[in-house]
């Protein structure tokens, strides 16, 4: 890579391999059902000796400069979204990563959280909304919490969101967690909240970049890996 993201490249001052190795690594973290230990094995077959810690290291370091990068070029999302929240488990405790899709599956944005609560959720949408604009609806589930995060945002908006309660209709979102879920069990757990945080998103970037979110060149067609490394330019 000739030009790499300023902010890559700082990261990069403290790191002492090729960058095509440290991205490989992180790509494949972050995009399958791998722990550090397989990572490690990984690359040792290929010539490549790198401790299973250095590869977390990399991880923590580069993904919130992806992230920034992927959210300049992040695809705009329908209208009508359905929001759920599932479990994560960090430090042995659950913790609520709230998600949203639209009705075409993809993914409109996403937030850990220590707490399952109106608080919570309400966070949730104002962060949702900042980023990608308000929604026409919103399909929840029944939980009493996300209807009254929403209703306190209806009570400052001159045109209310409208709110449907269908736990069938909520199947979309569900099933999407299950992509989220496959890749964290391996990791068997978050020690941290901030490493959490920091992981997932790197797994939502990814999962969105599966799902064709991110902008490309008009007439290009790069595959996803190519399209992760792209965010390091």
């Amino acid at each position: 890579m000739k030009t790499l993201n300023p902010a890559v490249a700082r990261v990069l001052k403290r790191l002492h391999y090729p960058l095509d190795v440290i991205l490989t690594c992180v790509r494949w973290y972050v995009a399958y059902p791998l722990s550090l230990r397989h990572l490690e094995d990984m690359m040792a077959e290929r010539g490549v000796s790198v401790d299973h810690s250095t590869v977390h290291r990399w991880a923590i370091k580069l993904l919130p400069v992806l992230e920034k990068a992927f959210r300049r070029r992040k695809r705009p999302v329908g209208q009508s979204w359905r929001m759920d929240e599932t479990y994560i488990r960090v430090k042995g405790e659950w913790r609520y990563l709230y998600r949203a899709v639209d009705k075409d599956g993809n993914t409109v944005d996403f937030l850990l959280r220590a707490h399952r609560d109106k608080t919570a959720a309400r966070r949730y949408f104002e962060k949702s909304i900042a980023q990608n604009g308000a929604p026409e609806t919103v399909t929840i589930d029944k939980s009493g919490a996300n209807l009254a995060a929403l209703e306190a945002i209806n009570a400052d908006r001159e045109t209310p969101i409208k709110i449907r309660q269908s736990k069938y209709l909520n199947n979309l979102i569900e099933q999407d967690h299950r992509a989220i879920k496959r890749r964290t069990r391996p990791m068997l757990g978050f020690k941290t909240f901030r490493c959490a945080r920091i992981l997932l998103c790197g797994i939502e970037i990814m999962h969105m970049i599966v799902k064709g979110q991110m902008k490309c060149a008009r007439g290009t067609h790069p595959s996803a890996a190519d399209q992760f490394y792209e965010l390091a330019k």
